[in-house]
């Protein structure tokens, strides 16, 4: 079995619940940056010893929290010393809007995990594009790179799509199990 985290950052508590279902599907660990976008030496540690990192946050603006970006940006320590080499990533985000520039988080994200020198692993659902999907569908904002959740600004974080949560477990089963083919006994 393979060690997983899921580290994210959450402004209103929308992607701290899919975290917690990515996390489910994965049976990992979850890591939360902090409002002030710090992580304890004990996380750091976690994240080092983890076999699979899968990244959360939100998309502001067409971009990751500032808070995500903060965490990101102290990963360089881990970058200088190649740290994350060879480790298996994922990643998600959330927004308001059906589109949102998503992709664009989700682009941060993976180049975050190929600066580390990281395997990405993509969402691996067709999306659900038919007149009859709806909302309660696997994959129904049609993502590949990774995991897209959409949050109605006006919506509690108990109104999340269940289409969008069964997704989130889908993908940390799929970052698991890859991490787990991929682990060296």
């Amino acid at each position: 079995m393979s060690k997983t985290v899921v580290i994210y950052h959450s402004g209103y508590g929308h992607t701290k619940v899919v975290a917690e279902q990515v996390a489910a599907g994965a049976q990992a660990t979850v890591i939360a940056i902090s409002p002030d976008g710090d992580i304890t030496e004990d996380d750091w540690a976690t994240l080092d010893a983890a076999d699979a990192i899968v990244f959360g946050a939100p998309t502001y603006m067409g971009s990751a929290s500032w808070q995500f970006k903060k965490f990101s940006d102290a990963t360089s320590k881990k970058w200088f010393t190649r740290d994350w080499a060879d480790k298996v990533f994922g990643g998600f985000t959330n927004s308001a809007s059906p589109s949102g520039d998503k992709q664009v988080t989700l682009i941060q994200m993976q180049t975050l995990a190929s600066q580390h020198g990281g395997i990405w692993v993509s969402l691996g659902l067709a999306p659900s594009n038919t007149k009859a999907s709806t909302h309660e569908d696997l994959n129904n904002l049609g993502g590949s790179v990774g995991l897209l959740v959409r949050s109605p600004s006006d919506a509690s974080v108990d109104e999340i799509h269940q289409g969008d949560l069964a997704s989130a477990r889908h993908y940390g089963e799929r970052v698991s199990a890859i991490a787990a083919r991929l682990a060296i006994s």
